[in-house]
C-alpha cells in the first residue's frame, strides 16, 4: 500500500493504526452482542420455562421462584450425568420421573437435589436444556459470523489513504465515553430495580403504616407492621453518635497534622491513623461486642457495683456501644481527606494572614480552615453516607430491637440491619415482608442523596465568599 517502495510516509497513518483498526471491527461488535446474548438468553429462557410449570407442581410453602432453582439444577445435573457417559442425550431426553429414580442417579455422580423429582419439574429441566443449547449453539454461530463480517469489512477498507488513526481514536473516545457512563447507569439500574420492587411492595402493604407507622414486626405469615420509622430513628439516632465522635477527633488530628506536625511525625502518624481504615468492619464489630459493650455495662449496668452505682444499661448491645465504635471508624475518613484539603490551601493564604499580624492558631482558625470549608464538609459527607450504610457494627453492637427511644444505652436497629434480615434465606418475592427490603432501601437512597444536595448547597455557599 506504501507505492511498493515501503515508505510509510505514504500511508496516511502509522502501519499499527491499521491494525487496531482491524482488530476493533472484528472484536468490539463481536463482543457487544456476546454479552448482550449471555444477559438476554437466562432471562428469556427462564421466563418461557417459568410458563409452563403448573401450579399443581408448587409445593405448600414454595413458590415458583423455589421450583425454578430446582429446575436450573436438575438441568445441570442431567448435562453432568451425560458428559460423564452414565446416560446419552438420547436416554435423557425420554426420562420418566415415574420409573427413574433421578434424585439417587444424581447422588451418585455428586450433584445434590433437594427432593424427589415430580414429572413437572423434569420437564421442565428437559425444555431448559434444550433451549440452552439451542441458544448457545446460535449464539457462537451469530458471534462467529459477525466476527468474520468485522474482519472483512476492515480489508475492503484498508487503503493508503484510509484514515485508521483517525477511527482507532474515535473508537478509544467512545469507550472513554462508556467508562466514564458506568457509574451513572449503574446508579439508574439500582434506582430503577428497588423502584420497582418497592411499588409491589405498595401494592401489597399500606404506605400510611411505611412512612407513618410506629412498629417494627414482620410476620411472614400474614398482618405484618412494616413501619420504617423505628428503623429510621435508630439509624440516625448511631450515625450521629458516629459523627459526634469522629468528626472532631478527625477535624483535629488533620489540623495538628497538616499545621503543627513535624515531617517525620507526620511521616508516621498519618499512616498509622489510616490504618483504621482498612480494618474489616466485623472486626470493628467484635471489638464493639467484646471490648466497648462489656466497659460500657461496667459504667452503666451494674447497679451498686458499677461505676456510677445506677443500672441504666442491661447489655453489651446499645446505640452508645455502636455509636462509639463506629465513631472510631470513621475517624482516618475525616482525618485524611481533610488533611488533604488544608494542605490544598495555597500558602500565599498564610503568608498574608501572618504579614497582617495575626497569629497561627487565628490563621487557622479565620483563614485556612473557612477556605477549606467545602472539602471539610464533603469529607463530613463521606463519613456520614458511611456511617447509614454500615451494617456488621449494628449487628454485633446495637442488638437488633426495632423502637424509638431517647436513651442512647438500649438496643436498637437500623435500616441495613433490617435489609439483610428481610432477604436472609430462601425468599419468596412476592411477600410484603420480602418486598419491604426495596422500599427500605430506596428510602436510604433517598436520604443519602439529600445529605448530598444539602453539602452541595453549603459548598457552593462557602466558594463563592473564597473564590
Amino acid at each position: 500500500m506504501a507505492s511498493g517502495n515501503g515508505d510509510r510516509r505514504n500511508l496516511h497513518s502509522l502501519p499499527n493504526y491499521y491494525g487496531w483498526n482491524a482488530a476493533m471491527l472484528t472484536a468490539v461488535p463481536a463482543l457487544g452482542v456476546l454479552v448482550i446474548w449471555l444477559l438476554a438468553q437466562p432471562m428469556m429462557i427462564d421466563n418461557a420455562v417459568f410458563k409452563t410449570i403448573p401450579d399443581s407442581a408448587i409445593a405448600e410453602g414454595s413458590s415458583r421462584g423455589l421450583v425454578m432453582s430446582d429446575v436450573r439444577r436438575l438441568a445441570d445435573g442431567l448435562d453432568v450425568i451425560i458428559q460423564r457417559g452414565v446416560m446419552d442425550a438420547e436416554q435423557v431426553t425420554t426420562l420418566d420421573a415415574g420409573t427413574t429414580d433421578l434424585r439417587a442417579t444424581l447422588a451418585a455422580e455428586g450433584v445434590a437435589l433437594g427432593s424427589a423429582v415430580e414429572q413437572p419439574v423434569l420437564d421442565a429441566a428437559q425444555m431448559y436444556r434444550a433451549q440452552s443449547s439451542t441458544g448457545r449453539f446460535w449464539m457462537v454461530a451469530l458471534v462467529t459470523v459477525i466476527a468474520l463480517a468485522g474482519f472483512v469489512l476492515s480489508l475492503r477498507v484498508t487503503n493508503a489513504d484510509f484514515r485508521a488513526r483517525n477511527m482507532v481514536e474515535k473508537g478509544i473516545l467512545t469507550l472513554l465515553i462508556l467508562s466514564a457512563s458506568i457509574a451513572i447507569l449503574t446508579t439508574v439500574g439500582i434506582v430503577l430495580s428497588m423502584l420497582f420492587e418497592s411499588i409491589n411492595f405498595f401494592r401489597l402493604h399500606s404506605w400510611t403504616d411505611f412512612f407513618f407507622g410506629s412498629t417494627w414486626a414482620p410476620n411472614f405469615r400474614g398482618d405484618s407492621d412494616l413501619s420504617i420509622l423505628p428503623l429510621l430513628w435508630g439509624t440516625l439516632y448511631i450515625s450521629i453518635i458516629a459523627l459526634l465522635v469522629a468528626v472532631p477527633i478527625g477535624l483535629f488530628s488533620a489540623i495538628y497534622l497538616s499545621e503543627y506536625a513535624g515531617p517525620k511525625l507526620r511521616s508516621a502518624a498519618k499512616p498509622l491513623l489510616e490504618i483504621l481504615a482498612g480494618i474489616p468492619t466485623i472486626v470493628y464489630g467484635l471489638f464493639a461486642l467484646l471490648t466497648v459493650g462489656p466497659a460500657l455495662v461496667n459504667i452503666f449496668g451494674r447497679g451498686e457495683q458499677g461505676l456510677l452505682g445506677v443500672e441504666w444499661m442491661s447489655g453489651a448491645t446499645s446505640v452508645l456501644t455502636a455509636g462509639l465504635v463506629m465513631g472510631i471508624m470513621l475517624i482516618p475518613f475525616v482525618s485524611s481527606l481533610s488533611d488533604d484539603i488544608i494542605n490544598a490551601v495555597p500558602q500565599a493564604m498564610r503568608d498574608g494572614s501572618l504579614g497582617l499580624g495575626a497569629t497561627h492558631s487565628e490563621t487557622i482558625r479565620q483563614v485556612v480552615l473557612p477556605a477549606a470549608l467545602p472539602g471539610i464538609v464533603g469529607a463530613i459527607l463521606l463519613a456520614a453516607s458511611r456511617a447509614i450504610g454500615e451494617t456488621m457494627i449494628v449487628v454485633l453492637g446495637a442488638g437488633a430491637i426495632a423502637k424509638i427511644s431517647a436513651n442512647p444505652l438500649e438496643a436498637m436497629t437500623t435500616i441495613t440491619t433490617r435489609i439483610v434480615s428481610q432477604l436472609t434465606g430462601d425468599t419468596n418475592f412476592a411477600s410484603p415482608e420480602t418486598l419491604v427490603a426495596f422500599a427500605l432501601g430506596l428510602t436510604l437512597f433517598v436520604l443519602t442523596l439529600g445529605l448530598n444536595v444539602i453539602a452541595l448547597y453549603i459548598v457552593r455557599k462557602y466558594r463563592e465568599q473564597y473564590d
